[in-house]
């Protein structure tokens, strides 16, 4: 199964090329630009790149990827971007000095996170590609830059994205000789709302893009979050502890993995699981083995979807499945704080701003009139994109605990519903909904996937995607192959063979 691995290889020894640049890189330095002023432009040797020092846990992960990935020489481009009057938008643009494989590639950013993104800017460059990044006009992972800052706001939302790939497109016709052959987005979470965000405003940006997990109503995930922190927080014997979660994903599997004829630890589709947590309600005393009402009780309100009470637009709950990524307040992590930040620092505009202050009935709907289509990610009219070829792929994990799958799927089928049905969408866009995935990987499901491939081959030999092999890993060694298929199809194990084997298994209807 190590096949994977060698396919992937073999991808990017082919895509190289003798491209290689027509100007010295620290000459780039006195380039002039519309709003952009250049701050540095140097040659970085083979091997040479050191990892910026910052704030938060990116420090941690970028050492992790400078283990893994031997840089080749290439020019480093930094940039500060001032489109308005209270713009300070950070990026950086690598270029290789050698073998360029004549494309682009920018990459996306998570939550509020106001960093460039260098462990994947490495992966882009280290396959050829010219490669950016933007700290979307802010340092740090709190959204407490938007106080007193609508510009700022916007910048976040979409326009540092869209400058930094204008710029970087002029500064690689400059530097090259030449322009980008095809322009690439990848990004997950955060990142694949700003993908998503590209296609719906500026089409003609990208030509493929890859937007994972996308958070693409950005408010009423927020308000969703901090819902049931609201609810755990005013009734801490309603928690459920790490234990209790894993008791619940237990019961769910019992009661619903094999429904897709393969009993593997894995859901194809939760929304065909009608699992009841009341069959865990303590019948005596409390112990390990079940839940109290109250807990119960804390598991349907993580399932269940919500409306907003002004334009009746479903908000869904977690599916069945994620459980193993509840925190003791629910949601993730990640989710809650990023909620949090949204009303208190965008929304109300009050630092003081907390939890018990949360009306849900009253503040979605504030929430979603204050964003004014900056953030949320939601218009479905993507036809000036597939008019002019471009292809896009979304992904997500059933079993995401931090947003929820159903913002994917009912997002594609507003697409559907507004662009005539999937006859006028599928040459252009396609949803892989991946069985067992967390966000943005990990999990017991297969969630080891090379989207960049997968793109370029729709992108520039037109081969359209009918399925996905991705891999599930233990230790580094990939145990278990599936194919991920565009929805609404799913894997169905064909009879005959290993159930951990892809070849095994057909996309079709459920």
């Amino acid at each position: 199964m190590k096949y994977l691995v060698a396919a992937t290889l073999l991808v990017i020894i082919a895509g190289a090329s003798a491209t290689v640049a027509a100007q010295p890189c620290e000459s780039l330095a006195s380039l002039m630009l519309p709003n952009a002023t250049i701050t540095l432009a140097r040659t970085v040797d083979a091997r040479a790149f050191g990892a910026p020092t910052v704030a938060d846990g990116a420090t941690r992960a970028l050492a992790a990827a400078q283990t893994r990935i031997a840089l080749p020489a290439f020019c480093r481009v930094t940039a500060t971007l001032k489109p308005s009057s209270d713009s300070d938008i950070k990026i950086e643009l690598w270029m290789p000095a050698a073998n360029w494989n004549g494309k682009f590639q920018a990459v996306g950013n998570g939550a509020f996170t106001g960093t460039i993104a260098y462990g994947a800017m490495m992966t882009a460059l280290s396959r050829g590609y010219a490669t950016s990044s933007t700290d979307t006009g802010h340092i740090g992972g709190s959204a407490s830059f938007a106080l007193g800052h609508p510009e700022k706001v916007i910048d976040f939302g979409w326009r540092a994205v869209h400058e930094m790939t204008v710029t970087s497109k002029k500064i690689i016709a400059t530097f090259y000789d030449a322009g980008p052959k095809f322009s690439y987005w990848n990004g997950c979470s955060a990142g694949g709302r700003q993908g998503m965000k590209e296609a719906q405003l500026f089409p003609a940006d990208f030509d493929g893009i890859i937007a994972g997990a996308p958070g693409l109503d950005w408010t009423s995930r927020a308000a969703q979050a901090v819902r049931v922190a609201q609810a755990l927080q005013q009734d801490e014997a309603a928690r459920l502890s790490s234990a209790e979660a894993q008791l619940v994903h237990a019961a769910v599997l019992k009661a619903c993995d094999s429904l897709d004829g393969v009993k593997d630890g894995v859901l194809d589709d939760p929304t065909q699981c009608k699992f009841d947590p009341g069959v865990l309600q303590c019948k005596g005393a409390k112990d390990a083995s079940c839940l109290t009402s109250a807990q119960v009780s804390t598991v349907r309100m993580l399932y269940s979807a919500k409306l907003n009470p002004k334009t009746k637009r479903e908000i869904t709950g977690l599916e069945p499945g994620s459980e193993l990524g509840w925190t003791d307040m629910g949601w993730s992590a990640s989710a809650q704080a990023t909620g949090l930040d949204q009303f208190r620092f965008i929304v109300f505009a009050d630092p003081q701003w907390n939890i018990d202050k949360f009306n849900f009935e009253t503040d979605i709907v504030r929430a979603e009139e204050t964003d004014k289509n900056t953030i949320i990610a939601l218009d479905p009219k993507l036809k000036p994109f597939i008019d002019r070829g471009g292809k896009l792929i979304q992904y997500h994990g059933w079993s995401d605990p931090q947003i929820s799958p159903g913002n994917s799927t009912q997002y594609y089928a507003r697409v559907l519903e507004a662009l005539g049905g999937v006859s006028n969408v599928q040459t252009s866009y396609r949803l892989f909904m991946a069985p067992g995935m967390a966000h943005c990987g990990g999990g017991d499901g297969p969630n080891a996937f090379d989207m960049v491939s997968t793109l370029e081959q729709w992108v520039e030999q037109h081969k359209a995607p009918d399925q996905i092999v991705a891999g599930h890993l233990t230790n580094g060694t990939v145990d278990r192959t599936r194919p991920l298929c565009p929805y609404p199809l799913v894997a169905k194990y064909k009879g005959t063979g290993s159930t951990d084997e892809a070849a095994n298994f057909i996309c079709k209807m459920p």
